[in-house]
């Protein structure tokens, strides 16, 4: 089975394809540059005629099966399948974003004029 990987962005590397047999566990390995700091990354996962679909954003995705799952940080982030079955063939991106950490709440209050 051929799942091929590519990557979009500014300073992502993934491998080109990656082969595994059906049950085994596969691995694919994503590397931003380490300069950066501060980014996170998403996983896609893309059929044949179909458009990508987010498989993780940090955090699996709803409707994506448990086999999936992300780790990593800073610079070297992976996905794993575990259990490859016939269906993950697909192509899978990672994408890097920055992350936005916690905001500020900005009230305004009303100014009262005699």
């Amino acid at each position: 089975m051929l799942l091929s990987a590519a990557s979009r962005g500014i300073t992502v590397t993934q491998p080109e394809a990656v082969t595994v047999s059906e049950g085994q566990d596969a691995t694919i390995e994503c590397k931003t540059d380490p300069k950066i700091s501060g980014w996170g990354l998403a996983w896609y996962q893309q059929k044949p005629g179909e458009t990508p679909k987010l498989i993780i954003y940090q955090l699996i995705q709803s409707g994506t099966p448990s086999r999936f799952s992300g780790s990593g940080s800073n610079s070297d982030f992976t996905l794993t399948i575990s259990g490859v079955q016939t269906e993950d063939a697909a192509h899978y991106y990672c994408q890097s974003f920055h992350l936005i950490k916690s905001g500020t709440k900005t009230s305004v209050s009303q100014s009262h004029s005699d």
